[in-house]
């Protein structure tokens, strides 16, 4: 492949090793696979999509091969996005069809074609169906169906064909990394553990930056690069002093309101206000029947979170997606914005805790059964992957709809978060 006098000298050795272990001089050119993982931001995806390209443009014409990831438009970002221009001034001519989802590369009269695929749920296994491949690099590979990675790997059907998996860690239990990590040596795969120091273009201000953004289970995965599981605390990092006030400030905006739901098990209601780039949880409305004695309907909770609101133009009212009833009731009413939340509970709480580290959301001292949940929210052991204790939990899970749905939602970063959310009118 062609390459620039001083190319290689941008890569650390951990990228070179990745982006030279198929060639002839390797000592890994006789693998079948290569799984990389480790720390975010560590510059992985970007040399494993570039590798992956020339390799198969090395060795391939005319054959076919597959780019997966979580989504198809997740894996455009990742992989094709950037890789694109590099590719080119490489002296590669490419052919992207957005619509389609293909991408022809044509060098030295040789031409392969790459389609992307998304993988987001079981059902994502038969888009893959019926293609032959010569490879396939399997991105986000831990968070895709495992219905889904088997079968992309039973494509590739064509002699000397090899699997790319690139991901960040994820739960021990995980079937990624008990059957191929683990299992390297069986499998015949080429294991590559990243950390943040092996990215050369990261300076040491965001190495510090990136170590200070995450806490815990998520430092160890996301900065070590480590399978960890969750253990104790979800959020053993809160405190009184750094993490609430004891009033809101004068000035706040852009009002929500966010509700976990509940009629036999409690119904937690949270009031959102901004100011600049912080989010203040200004006052909460906490009901639990049973310590209570009384169930309480549809209508009357909708009663309550009208007087928690206090006639502020209140902007939407994002509700655990599962309450049905309730969302309906709020569209019925007509007077706020009914919004299904985002709920991804492993994701949504990593995104509260670096909101919170951020200092980007802070809790105000009325809001006493936040702060008492906060202090008890602990993680379920034994699990084959990370999920809370179904304990004291109500006004975090309405806590994590907001972040995820609203507080997050223009968050850009692969390493750090990205969702979506309906979109606003005007």
């Amino acid at each position: 492949m062609p390459r620039r006098r001083n190319d290689l000298a941008a890569f650390s050795p951990k990228q070179l090793e990745l982006l030279t272990w198929w060639t002839g001089w390797s000592p890994h050119r006789g693998k079948d696979a290569v799984i990389c993982h480790g720390a975010v931001r560590s510059g992985k995806t970007f040399c494993m999509g570039l590798s992956f390209i020339t390799w198969a443009m090395e060795g391939w014409d005319g054959q076919s091969f597959a780019i997966c990831g979580k989504s198809r438009g997740g894996a455009e970002r990742n992989l094709v996005d950037p890789l694109l221009p590099v590719l080119q001034r490489l002296g590669l001519s490419c052919r992207y069809q957005r619509g389609r989802g293909t991408l022809d590369v044509t060098w030295r009269g040789r031409r392969n074609r790459f389609w992307l695929f998304g993988g987001r749920d079981e059902g994502a296994a038969a888009l893959i169906q019926g293609v032959t491949l010569a490879g396939v690099l399997l991105d986000e590979a831990a968070l895709l169906p495992r219905s889904f990675v088997e079968q992309a790997l039973a494509r590739c059907s064509v002699e000397g064909s090899r699997f790319w998996f690139n991901c960040n860690p994820e739960h021990p239990g995980h079937w990624l990394y008990q059957e191929w990590i683990l299992r390297a040596a069986e499998k015949n795969a080429l294991v590559l553990h990243f950390r943040m120091e092996d990215n050369p273009t990261l300076s040491p201000a965001m190495l510090e930056r990136y170590r200070r953004l995450y806490t815990g289970t998520f430092y160890r995965r996301y900065v070590l690069g480590e399978w960890t599981a969750a253990a104790g605390a979800v959020y053993p990092f809160f405190s009184l002093a750094e993490h609430t006030v004891p009033q809101p400030p004068e000035g706040l905006g852009d009002w929500y309101i966010s509700c976990d739901y509940g009629t036999v098990n409690p119904c937690s209601m949270g009031l959102w206000g901004r100011r600049g780039a912080v989010w203040y949880r200004v006052a909460e409305y906490y009901h639990d029947s049973r310590r209570a004695g009384v169930q309480h309907t549809d209508e009357e909770y909708l009663a309550a979170l009208e007087e928690l609101a206090g006639g502020r133009p209140v902007r939407g009212v994002v509700v655990d997606p599962s309450a049905a009833s309730f969302l309906e009731c709020l569209r019925r009413r007509g007077r706020y914005r009914a919004i299904p939340a985002v709920n991804q509970v492993a994701d949504g709480i990593r995104r509260v805790g670096g909101e919170l580290r951020a200092g980007r959301l802070v809790i105000c001292a009325g809001c006493r059964d936040a702060i008492r949940e906060f202090g008890q929210y602990r993680w379920a052991q034994g699990k084959e992957k990370d999920q809370p204790v179904k304990e004291h939990d109500h006004a975090m899970d309405d806590i994590r709809y907001f972040v995820s749905t609203v507080a997050c939602r223009e968050d850009p970063g692969p390493g750090v978060w990205a969702t979506s959310c309906p979109r606003r009118a005007g």
